[in-house]
């Protein structure tokens, strides 16, 4: 009896020690568990996250002051400095192999990014394009002014309406950018938010950015040529002065080139002068927005790699 007793002291002893040693084993996997997911995404003190939300504070900032303000070249210059700073940036960020993990967990997402970066390469693309004829007529037009030629005025009134024309469609096109892509946000799991949260403000401030360029350039072709072919001030184009245009093209004084037999020397070349501004400011532009739109390339052969590799 003595001995069965001990036996069944030890033996319940042994079942309260298994029970026990079991009990703080649980936390080591939840916490490796953990550890897993906090790696599927950069954390909030990733630099390359936090330089991504200040660099889109920066551009947020700016639209708030653009919307009080008439654009200038060099504003707007600035702006798409650091539009490509931003998708420099995120082109970094997308070459951190834990995102590179994230965004082919969701390939349908990515699919739809590169949609939306398809678009911006294209419409930047034709405003580049945009830019390289207007300049051809700007030089056309100073040769008419020297030569007091008003009979080939009429090219460079077509090239401004054909700015406008095409600076409307590239407004509307890119203010469509981001809406098929952003659908898809309420399906990203709770891990992936901060990711998906990045890449849909980077998409908003480059629709942003990209609107008020395009539709700055519109305007500003928009005034120059009413004043161009000596139109009377209609209701419509009283709406249309009121639209903030570039600086540049608005002080270029454009108005000025009618009538050109009757200027004196002295107005001859102030005309001039101001032609060859405006020609620096859509150089400047120009270069600019090349800028954005190789980063934009870059960006867009980041994610395509994510999915093919």
């Amino acid at each position: 009896m003595g001995k069965d007793a001990k036996e069944m002291v030890v033996a319940g002893f042994r079942r309260s020690l298994s029970f026990s040693t079991s009990s703080p084993r649980r936390p080591p996997p939840q916490e490796k568990s953990h550890h897993i997911r906090s790696i599927s995404l950069p954390c909030n003190s990733h630099p390359l996250i936090s330089q991504l939300k200040d660099k889109i504070n920066v551009l947020r900032s700016w639209e708030s002051e653009a919307i009080t303000t008439r654009p200038s070249s060099a504003s707007l210059c600035a702006v798409l400095n650091h539009l490509k700073n931003l998708h420099d940036c995120l082109d970094d960020l997308l070459d951190l192999p834990q995102t590179q993990d994230s965004l082919r967990r969701r390939s349908d997402w990515v699919e739809k990014l590169l949609e939306d970066f398809l678009r911006f390469v294209d419409v930047y693309g034709i405003f580049q394009a945009s830019l390289v004829a207007l300049k051809e007529e700007q030089l056309t037009v100073q040769v008419a002014i020297r030569r007091r030629d008003e009979s080939k005025m009429s090219s460079y009134v077509k090239a401004l309406k054909k700015m406008d024309k095409e600076m409307r469609k590239l407004t509307s096109t890119v203010r469509c950018i981001g809406k098929s892509s952003s659908s898809a946000l309420t399906f990203v799991s709770n891990g992936d938010a901060e990711l998906a949260a990045i890449l849909r403000d980077v998409n908003e401030v480059t629709v942003m950015v990209s609107v008020a360029l395009f539709h700055g350039m519109s305007s500003s072709s928009s005034s120059a040529k009413s004043w161009m072919v000596g139109w009377r001030l209609s209701k419509r184009y009283q709406k249309m002065k009121e639209e903030k245009g570039i600086r540049e093209f608005e002080e270029a004084g454009v108005q000025s080139l009618s009538c050109l037999r009757k200027k004196g020397n002295d107005e001859m070349r102030m005309a001039l002068g101001k032609l060859q501004t405006l020609e620096d400011c859509i150089g400047r532009i120009e270069s600019g927005s090349e800028r954005v739109f190789r980063s934009l390339i870059n960006t867009r052969v980041s994610l395509l790699n994510i999915l093919t590799q």
